[in-house]
């Protein structure tokens, strides 16, 4: 019985432990941290979070499967495999993309400036698309297309269905996101229609701080 009771309490300290340190759990305790600001109000080198709509900066992303215009999509491909008699999921695709964007609150800018090649970010976005096959429900046109953009074959040995799951997420153009950052003002060097100020209010990242990106709730990363 006391083995039994050992092995219960290890077994939840390890699922409690995994949930807390997780990559999302992590990043909401951190943005609950850094206190909100306006975009008026944003002090240069000081780590603030501000909550707006992403607005596009140059031609959008378009979103792999749902075709939405974004400014940042994740996706990822898994297909069911078996070990024995232990069917898992392993990843076949994945993807991300990310482009400058801004944010706007109450009708003043913020420039974001994440990069995709120094991964100057962490982001934790919802998954808000899915798609799936199995042995008996094959693979839609519109999905066979995406499977032939990453490669992907549809079916397995003898003509029967893979089982196969499809996970999107994104920012989407006008969907309210929250962004934490090093605040910096900077001077315009291109006119942006509708903004007539000459220096731009900016979020970004240094040696010691990576930006944080999320489209979870508002209510979920604000102290209560």
């Amino acid at each position: 019985m006391y083995i039994v009771f050992i092995i219960i309490i290890t077994f939840g300290s390890v699922i409690f432990l995994a949930n807390y340190y997780s990559s999302k759990k992590v990043l909401i305790r951190k943005l609950k941290e850094i206190p909100n600001a306006s975009v008026n109000n944003l002090k240069t080198n000081q780590l603030t979070k501000i909550t707006g709509k992403a607005l596009h900066i140059n031609e959008p992303l378009i979103a792999p499967f749902s075709k939405r215009k974004c400014v940042f999509y994740r996706i990822k491909i898994e297909q069911k495999k078996h070990n024995g008699n232990t069917p898992t999921w392993v990843t076949v695709a994945k993807e991300e993309k990310i482009q400058p964007f801004f944010l706007m609150k109450n009708g003043e800018y913020v420039m974001v400036q994440p990069s995709q090649d120094l991964k100057n970010f962490k982001a934790h976005l919802v998954v808000d698309k899915k798609h799936s096959t199995s042995t008996f429900n094959g693979a839609s046109p519109e999905f066979q297309k995406l499977l032939d953009r990453y490669h992907i074959k549809s079916k397995a040995f003898l003509g029967f269905n893979k089982s196969l799951r499809y996970k999107e997420a994104i920012v989407e153009i006008n969907e309210e996101i929250t962004v934490a950052g090093i605040g910096k003002w900077k001077n315009l060097n291109e006119p942006i229609e509708g903004y007539t100020y000459s220096k731009i209010a900016t979020l970004e990242s240094n040696d010691n701080q990576k930006l944080l990106i999320t489209d979870l709730p508002k209510e979920r990363i604000n102290k209560k």
